[in-house]
């Protein structure tokens, strides 16, 4: 096998047009209001999207604002053996891997693609570490039970009310002074046009497959702190996910090659990573990637 067939957690949260009260993308035009239905939603991959075909092709980060900026986030939440742990949405689980080489007191993801969390649990299943298959604005966790919360790449597939949700069940199951860290796709500059923001939005929507709402750094801060999380840090980077330097940068010269043969002996997935490389590099300006730890007050 010439490519790693494993997911990750970008491509689980907005996956068919099916959700409940939530626009979602229907793969033409605008976002479109869904019809309430009950929920196998999102529990399996959507194999169009554009994270689901740059893992078919081998590449294990895709985050937003690679490598550098998801050791910053991991950094800046400072866990410890004394920590309880939850990530949300951990896909494949690369972020899992550095939080448990921390050795936290116990680790738990929240993993709503049955696919991901199968795959999750034939290595986290030990004592104090397990997978529950759940939304991550229903984790069925006890209020004020963990230390530390944090997802990557997954508020950004959300409408902004979903979004709140999440957020707000991460403060629900944080003990007071407890951290959330999100790493999410960022619009910018802060004063950014509304109408440039809704083409850009929908542009993304339409090149990716997915249903992609990035926020201004501004407007991420805001949504946090609406919820009742104060600020500790803020760090960004650029967008530049389907560059030669980030690619080299996140998975290594000999992956990043293999990465490179696999596209270019794919005539159909390389057409389409072209055609998202060309829209990221055009709306480049406004595009960025930013990481948030914030506390429960």
């Amino acid at each position: 096998m010439l490519f790693n067939y494993t997911k990750t957690a970008e491509m689980y949260q907005i996956k068919e047009p099916r959700a409940i009260g939530e626009e979602v993308f229907a793969g033409k035009g605008n976002p479109v209001k869904s019809k309430k239905v009950k929920s196998n939603f999102n529990r399996k991959m959507n194999t169009e999207q554009g994270h689901w075909i740059l893992a078919k092709m081998g590449k294990k980060v895709l985050r937003p604002g690679g490598k550098e900026l998801t050791l910053k986030l991991i950094r800046n939440l400072n866990i410890s053996s004394k920590d309880d742990i939850v990530e949300f949405a951990p896909g494949m689980g690369y972020t899992a891997s550095l939080t448990l080489a921390k050795k936290p007191k116990s680790y738990t993801g929240i993993e709503l693609n049955e696919e991901a969390a199968a795959n999750l649990k034939k290595t986290i299943h030990s004592e104090n570490r397990k997978i529950i298959v759940s939304s991550a604005a229903n984790t069925t966790l006890k209020s004020k039970s963990v230390d530390k919360v944090y997802g990557e790449a997954m508020l950004t597939m959300q409408i902004d009310a979903r979004k709140s949700e999440i957020i707000g069940e991460a403060y629900r199951i944080l003990k007071p002074g407890g951290l959330y860290g999100i790493h999410e796709l960022g619009l910018t500059p802060n004063d950014l046009p509304e109408k440039k923001k809704s083409a850009l939005q929908r542009e993304l929507a339409m090149e990716i497959k997915v249903n992609a709402r990035p926020l201004t750094v501004a407007e991420w801060t805001d949504i946090l702190e609406k919820e009742g999380f104060r600020i500790l840090s803020l760090e960004t980077n650029a967008m530049l996910l389907l560059e030669k330097k980030r690619m080299i940068e996140d998975e290594g010269i000999f992956r990043a090659l293999k990465i490179a043969f696999n596209i270019l002996t794919h005539p159909k997935e390389r057409k389409r990573l072209l055609n998202m490389r060309k829209t990221f590099r055009k709306n480049q300006d406004h595009l960025n990637a930013v990481a948030i730890v914030a506390e429960k007050v």
